[in-house]
């Protein structure tokens, strides 16, 4: 098992990794928003509301220590998602800009731990496979930033080892990846998602 650590700061990964879905999300057609994705619960419109309300809870965590996990938006019109989305960037930067958010201890589902290691095991982790999903769903739109998926597969595979499925950890079994596959596709297979 790979064992990553998160770095000192991640908050410039951070940004990285919503900045690399926020042009993804410019890039989808109102007519794809019903199209299926890898992330078999969720059409395009729903992984997009999914990532709105993700980005809002880490930015809630950022704000206060704590979370109460939110629903996903349903309001938000066809060429509304970019500006959902940027707006919940904007306060997630916010949020996190107190280097003391970085030390502070938060509690989620799968543990505790410094903001810093949050910011990494679910903000980063979980944009970048979403980046993947939402890539997948379009036909491969833009360029994805490849070692932000290597840095992404470390800490997956340091926080969601293969014995650690099912249950609080929503992710299926660890799937193989083919031959020469890139760090995208690995992660999505080490996450359970059937990589071809």
């Amino acid at each position: 098992m790979t064992s990553t650590p998160a770095p000192t700061d991640p908050r410039p990964l951070t940004d990285r990794a919503v900045a690399q879905v926020a042009a993804l999300i410019e890039a989808v057609p109102a007519e794809r928003l019903g199209d299926p994705t890898p992330c078999t619960e969720f059409d395009v419109r729903a992984l997009l509301s999914h990532l709105v309300a993700g980005v809002n809870d880490s930015a809630q965590l950022g704000e206060t220590g704590a979370v109460k996990w939110s629903e996903p938006p349903t309001d938000v019109a066809d060429d509304g998602w970019g500006r959902a989305y940027g707006a919940a960037r904007a306060r997630l930067a916010a949020a996190w800009a107190d280097d003391a958010t970085l030390e502070r201890q938060v509690t989620v589902e799968w543990g505790t731990f410094p903001g810093a290691v949050f910011l990494t095991s679910g903000m980063v982790l979980e944009s970048v496979t979403h980046a993947w999903d939402l890539s997948q769903a379009l036909g491969h739109p833009l360029p994805l930033d490849q070692e932000l998926a290597e840095l992404a597969l470390g800490w997956a595979q340091r926080f969601l080892p293969a014995d650690r499925r099912g249950g609080e950890v929503p992710f299926g079994p660890v799937r193989p990846a083919p031959e020469g596959a890139d760090a995208y596709a690995r992660l999505a297979a080490w996450l359970g998602r059937e990589v071809a």
